[in-house]
């Protein structure tokens, strides 16, 4: 397992960590930058793996779509939504926004665990 995988599931486990808390301020806060460090992870060690595969991607998107394509993800519009979701919390703060996208967080969970099981391979 790489350094950046492992990275990867540490991330993964410390979102579960903050998401099993209550949810106050505070720990939606901290869910939501835990989340932008495993989608940073991710999208990463996707171009990680396609780089020592013999194949390229320079951008969290097109590293998503070859993720895809290879079979390492296999639901793509929910990984863009992810894109979407990681874009606007890491380059502005709006209350509402941050409630919407930690209602989503759980649901992200299963696909972070599935890529970090399918690169582990």
């Amino acid at each position: 397992m790489t350094t950046r995988l492992q990275a990867l599931t540490a991330a993964i486990a410390r979102l579960h960590e903050v998401l099993a808390q209550p949810e106050t301020g505070v720990s939606r806060d901290a869910a939501i930058q835990r989340f932008e460090f495993c989608f940073e992870l991710a999208w990463k060690a996707i171009q990680e793996r396609a780089r020592n595969d013999g194949m390229d991607c320079q951008s969290p998107k097109s590293c998503l779509k070859l993720a895809f394509k290879n079979s390492w993800i296999a639901d793509e519009p929910a990984w863009l939504t992810m894109l979407v979701d990681r874009n606007q919390t890491s380059h502005t703060y709006d209350e509402a926004l941050a409630k919407v996208v930690y209602n989503r967080l759980r649901g992200y969970l299963p696909l972070f665990e599935e890529l970090a099981s399918k690169l582990a391979v």
